[in-house]
């Protein structure tokens, strides 16, 4: 698993690249406040419940959630499911809210 940054994915958006987002968080936090992307809670990718995101798997996947430590689990998870690049938003919410 790979790490990238809130400012990374940031300019990448503006630069409208096309980026398959994951937010792992639960769905009451991702209608606070999302930066895009699909819904596939922890929970789901822990049950490799994972339907939707079976297109991605030569992909590059960026998982996120609301610090970085759930997103971190579903990367490492996702990988060990034959995802080839799957990057995890360091510091998550938290790290987009406070840097970008």
């Amino acid at each position: 698993m790979q790490n990238i940054s809130a400012e990374e994915v940031k300019q990448r958006i503006l630069k409208g690249e096309k980026l398959h987002l994951v937010d792992v968080r639960e769905i009451h936090e991702r209608q606070a406040f999302n930066i895009g992307g699909i819904h596939c809670s922890i929970g789901k990718i822990q049950t490799m419940q994972i339907d939707e995101l079976e297109d991605w798997k030569d992909e590059e996947v960026i998982c996120y959630c609301h610090g970085g430590v759930r997103s971190a689990n579903a990367a490492l998870i996702l990988e060990t499911l034959g995802f080839k690049n799957v990057k995890n938003l360091t510091g998550g919410m938290l790290a987009w809210g406070k840097n970008v």
